[in-house]
């Protein structure tokens, strides 16, 4: 079985995750490695003090940061690899029928980590790139002796080979355990329709709330990807604005830039994995008569309660981490201001999040009307 470019393509967004993951990694520690070995070097209390917080923040930032976007990008590529397996199940049916064993097919899911190694890999050169103002900006006030930019063999292995290693296992072991399925489930590329189509009336709640109901119990990951995306953009959004007077421009500007990057690729992934994933459902109801607003509704319109309570929830996270990271990280800094929940963000970021989501939202609405019965039954 060889996997076309076509489906490994498809895994940009973990491509871009991973190098979000690693940018961020790379700038923290690869300066505390390089801070610390000048240690010794730093006289001053003002620089001992500035040298304990930093040091405490990069490894807070790489710990967070970098384990948040790990675990995204392992939901996302365990995401790809069922959905291969389902849309090609003829193809690997076939494959098992004439007498090749599960490990050998799965072997070849070891380009889906492929895609990691390619985001790890432009991570840690954007990085290096911008290491040398990174390092300018965090000594802004010039409490460190003046150090370059040193090369860390063992720590672009640990940010490059071993997530890439780690990832092309879990695309193998997963797949493995997927292809389990008995060949004629894979012949018959079965799966549970559990939505039944009932009579053209618009006060048919019942069935509409159904209909909802099943598209977020019947699709998990896309329910948590809907609300990591507004997740993102909440928190990163509102951090950067919060960060005027805690934190120079850049890094703010840094933050708010991952931030979008992440929330727009995510939600884009799964609300087009939802509306390809439902085009029978749609297709079903507008031969039943349903109009393509009602479907729009049906079918999109339940995820708008998911993405409101991760918009919520990135609110909170972002407030607790800076006033955690202010009230430990750097409480022996003279001059640093007490935080406060920052109001003023929060109504800046609900209203650029609510206008956006409803935008892209009624942009999605428009690609289900454009999809025609006739196309859908013949797929």
């Amino acid at each position: 079985m060889i996997i076309g470019l076509k489906d490994t393509v498809k895994l940009f967004g973990i491509s871009i995750i991973a190098c979000c993951a690693v940018f961020v990694c790379t700038l923290f520690l690869n300066y505390n490695i390089d801070l610390v070995a000048i240690e010794n070097e730093i006289t001053t209390e003002a620089g001992v003090a500035m040298y304990n917080a930093q040091v405490s923040m990069g490894k807070v930032t790489a710990v967070v940061t970098g384990g948040c976007l790990v675990a995204t990008s392992i939901i996302m590529l365990l995401f790809y690899v069922k959905n291969f397996i389902d849309t090609h199940g003829k193809e690997l049916g076939i494959l098992k029928a004439i007498g090749y064993s599960n490990i050998k097919i799965a072997k070849h899911f070891w380009v889906f980590g492929f895609s990691v190694l390619v985001g790890c890999a432009l991570g840690v050169v954007i990085a290096f790139l911008y290491l040398p103002n990174f390092y300018e900006v965090q000594n802004a006030e010039g409490l460190f002796p003046d150090f370059d930019v040193q090369f860390h063999p063992l720590l672009a292995f640990l940010i490059v080979g071993a997530p890439t290693i780690v990832f092309t296992a879990i695309s193998v072991l997963f797949a493995y355990f997927k292809l389990k399925n008995p060949v004629l489930n894979l012949l018959r590329e079965k799966r549970e329709y559990k939505t039944k189509i009932g009579k053209n009336d618009k006060k048919d709640l019942p069935f509409l709330k159904g209909l909802s109901s099943t598209t977020l119990k019947s699709k998990k990951t896309l329910v948590f990807f809907v609300a990591f995306s507004a997740f993102c953009f909440s928190a990163m959004v509102q951090m950067s604005l919060s960060m005027n007077e805690i934190a120079s421009e850049t890094f703010a500007w840094m933050i708010l830039l991952i931030g979008l990057i992440l929330a727009f690729i995510t939600l884009f992934l799964s609300l087009t994995s939802v509306v390809k994933g439902n085009t029978k459902t749609i297709a079903m109801m507008r031969v039943f008569g349903y109009e393509d607003n009602i479907c729009s509704r049906a079918i999109l319109g339940a995820y708008r309660p998911i993405s409101y309570i991760g918009f919520a929830i990135g609110t909170v996270y972002q407030y607790v981490l800076l006033k955690l990271v202010m009230t430990f990280v750097f409480v022996d800094i003279d001059n640093m201001p007490e935080y406060n929940f920052d109001f003023k963000a929060l109504v800046i970021t609900l209203i650029a999040f609510v206008i956006t989501y409803e935008l892209i939202m009624y942009l999605y609405s428009l690609n289900i009307k454009k999809l025609s019965v006739k196309s859908i039954m013949l797929e």
